[in-house]
């Protein structure tokens, strides 16, 4: 069990989290972040993630996080366009089909429910 505590977001200090080539679309965008909780079972976790410029593809999970600072559009296959930056808040589904044009370097804080096949998968 993880005691309770607090993290200062903007200065938290990241993990490279390398992007598969096949997601990269244009630029040289490089990811980073951190997991400060993930459930016993491995199908809930809560972390920090940060993206620099770029456009990168990719199929979502189930999440919902808040942009801290940057600003990016994500264009869902068939869907919706979002134009998202600090203080936003966005949802995205399991198995959403997506791409992200990073504009600003991005951060956000997020959490993520995983199915029972994906846990096993997942790799965050």
């Amino acid at each position: 069990m993880i005691d309770s505590f607090a993290l200062h977001v903007p200065d938290a200090e990241l993990e490279p989290e390398p992007l598969d080539p096949g997601q990269i679309v244009s630029g040289t965008p490089e990811v980073t972040g951190k997991v400060v909780w993930e459930s016993a079972d491995g199908r809930q976790v809560r972390g920090i993630w940060q993206i620099t410029p770029g456009v990168v593809t990719d199929t979502e999970a189930d999440e919902m996080f808040v942009v801290l600072s940057g600003r990016a559009t994500v264009a869902f296959e068939g869907g919706p366009v979002l134009e998202i930056g600090p203080g936003d808040l966005a949802v995205l589904r399991e198995g959403d089909r997506t791409t992200w044009t990073v504009h600003e370097t991005l951060r956000k804080v997020y959490t993520i429910n995983l199915g029972p096949d994906a846990a096993a998968d997942e790799d965050r």
